[in-house]
């Protein structure tokens, strides 16, 4: 097979955005929203977008499908004010847990998605991404019901926006380039995303998918 042509145009990343959580859970139908309301925008080639709501096994499966970056979008409980938009790196290895929870479908976290990624790859030979960057948002009440709390609601167009940014949409590629450099800890997303980054810290999500 002969090289690529000197100057050619590489093949967009792959890139996987998916909506994790329960909209019977109030507050927790967060990503799903999000994810919904991204549908709307243009988005890059090689960019794909799912809800994946509580199939937390079906998304780690998925996850192995050759992806160079993950956003999972979730309802994301870390003490700030309801409707503050986190922006979290979720690379890193996750710490082990009990195998009852990380195969508990319809009650798993990020974390517990990531640690089952890990497991199902060494099993499968599946690529795990390059990159796992978590959108959450600070959730106000994620009782029993249908819908969003209002700080909530007023977050999804945020975290939206946010996403487009991160997947250079309507960006040149340096743009884009810049977008996933900035990202190497946790951003809080009501500051300025490009100069707010705790690049010493990982985080992750401990809210329900």
């Amino acid at each position: 097979m002969s090289a690529p042509a000197a100057g050619a145009a590489r093949p967009p990343e792959k890139t996987l955005i998916a909506g994790v959580g329960n909209i019977f859970l109030g507050d927790d139908g967060f990503g799903v929203e999000a994810v919904r309301r991204l549908g709307a925008h243009p988005l890059p080639d090689g960019v794909e977008i799912v809800d994946s709501g509580v199939r937390g096994v079906h998304l780690a499966y998925q996850m192995l499908d050759g992806y160079d970056t993950v956003l999972l979008v979730d309802a994301t409980a870390r003490g700030a004010e309801p409707g503050t938009v986190h922006l979290l790196d979720a690379t890193e290895p996750a710490t082990p847990r009990p195998r009852a929870a990380a195969l508990d479908a319809h009650h798993m976290t990020p974390d517990a998605v990531l640690a089952l990624l890990d497991t199902l790859s060494a099993g499968t030979g599946g690529r795990p991404p390059r990159r796992v960057l978590v959108v959450g948002c600070e959730p106000a009440d994620t009782a029993e019901g249908i819908g969003l709390s209002d700080p909530v609601e007023a977050a999804v167009d945020e975290a939206v926006e946010l996403i487009l940014r991160l997947v250079g949409a309507d960006a040149p590629a340096e743009a884009e380039a810049d977008a996933y450099a900035d990202v190497d800890g946790e951003t809080d997303a009501h500051a300025d995303t490009d100069a707010n980054t705790d690049a010493d810290t990982t985080e992750r999500s401990t809210t329900p998918c």
